[in-house]
């Protein structure tokens, strides 16, 4: 756990440097929801020659805080989806969120992500991976999130 947290401080850090200013503010996330991650089975590390070098939830549906989209439209909103959250990785690791997007999409076809308004290095992973902007959802404590989905048709 204390491994994790400093790669979610990593990330803070980045954050703060690229103008980040708001997003995860207060001791979030926590341990106890990465904790909570790891006994859904749902929270996974990311190792680089033995050293842990990124960390991400991916969580299967339904998302609360995305049965409400505001300004758009998910592009279905009937099937089962999986969402990535808490992405966080060391200023020196690269190809991350590849890595992160070809594991997800090897276990679902249809994915959504959300970040926050001012995360232009996250906004910029998402788009360049194909996915969608559909829209804004709230978060419970009411924040603002930009929403993407990215289907996938099944490979054989």
């Amino acid at each position: 756990m204390s491994e994790i947290m400093l790669v979610m401080d990593a990330a803070k850090q980045i954050m703060r440097q690229s103008g980040n200013m708001h997003q995860w503010g207060d001791g979030y996330p926590s341990e106890a929801v990465i904790m909570a991650d790891m006994e859904k089975g749902s929270g996974y590390v990311i190792e680089d020659e033995g050293k842990l070098v990124g960390y991400f939830a991916f969580l299967p549906s339904p998302e609360p805080t995305y049965s409400r989209i505001y300004e758009g439209q998910w592009l279905d909103d009937e099937l089962p989806y999986h969402v990535i959250h808490r992405i966080a990785s060391y200023p020196d690791a690269h190809g991350i969120f590849s890595s992160i997007m070809d594991f997800c999409f090897l276990h679902e076809t249809n994915i959504r992500i959300d970040t926050h308004r001012d995360n232009r290095i996250m906004q910029h992973n998402i788009t360049k991976h194909g996915f969608t902007y559909c829209g804004i959802i709230y978060l419970l404590s009411g924040d603002e999130r930009l929403a993407y989905q990215k289907t996938e048709t099944i490979r054989i």
